[in-house]
């Protein structure tokens, strides 16, 4: 009679917490924890007043563009970002290291930093030279630049594959360059 007490005993647990944890299943999703804890930016709307873009994802915190209107590299899962601006025109190629949020520079420490791009079967490596911006301190620099031509026209080839690498405080990261081939199209009247 015990051996029965103890199967029903069990059964009768195991019962239960199908019940409670299918009760947690059965409602509306939990809200995803806040991400924004600790920030106070709240109050400040000037960006972001629909919050959603043309897809209808939420918006805030990812611009589309860094602040100097260049396509945003991502680096380690949005710790920080860079920046890409390409002057096809001079050929200089100028990448900017920013925070997490895309907004603010962060100067780092490297010397320079390397493009690894591939296209017609072979891979290169480009350096960008630190090149300090006005707040910078003294020893870092926020602000990489080549004036390789050979960079900026391998850029232009369609299927180039380019990538950012750099270290930020002895970390490294890569990112995707992302660049748009189609710019041409753009400027047609």
């Amino acid at each position: 009679m015990s051996r029965f007490y103890s199967l029903s005993t069990i059964a009768a647990y195991g019962i239960a917490i199908l019940f409670t944890s299918g009760c947690a299943d059965s409602s509306a999703p939990p809200a995803p924890a806040s991400a924004d804890v600790g920030h106070d930016d709240h109050d400040d709307h000037d960006d972001h007043e629909g919050h959603d873009d043309d897809d209808g994802h939420d918006d805030h915190g990812h611009p589309s563009e860094g602040p100097h209107h260049g396509s945003l590299i991502e680096l380690g899962g949005e710790e920080y970002h860079a920046e890409f601006v390409h002057d096809e025109e001079g050929g200089t190629v100028t990448i900017y290291i920013l925070d997490g949020a895309a907004k603010e520079a962060v100067a780092i420490d490297a010397t320079e930093i390397m493009i690894n791009l591939k296209h017609d079967g072979k891979g290169e490596q480009f350096k960008l030279a630190a090149s300090p911006d006005a707040g910078d301190p003294e020893g870092k620099s926020s602000r990489f630049v080549s004036t390789d031509k050979e960079l900026g026209e391998d850029l232009e080839h369609e299927d180039a594959d380019a990538n950012l690498v750099l270290k930020i405080n002895g970390k490294s990261y890569r990112g995707a360059i992302a660049h748009d081939h189609d710019h041409d199209d753009d400027h047609k009247d």
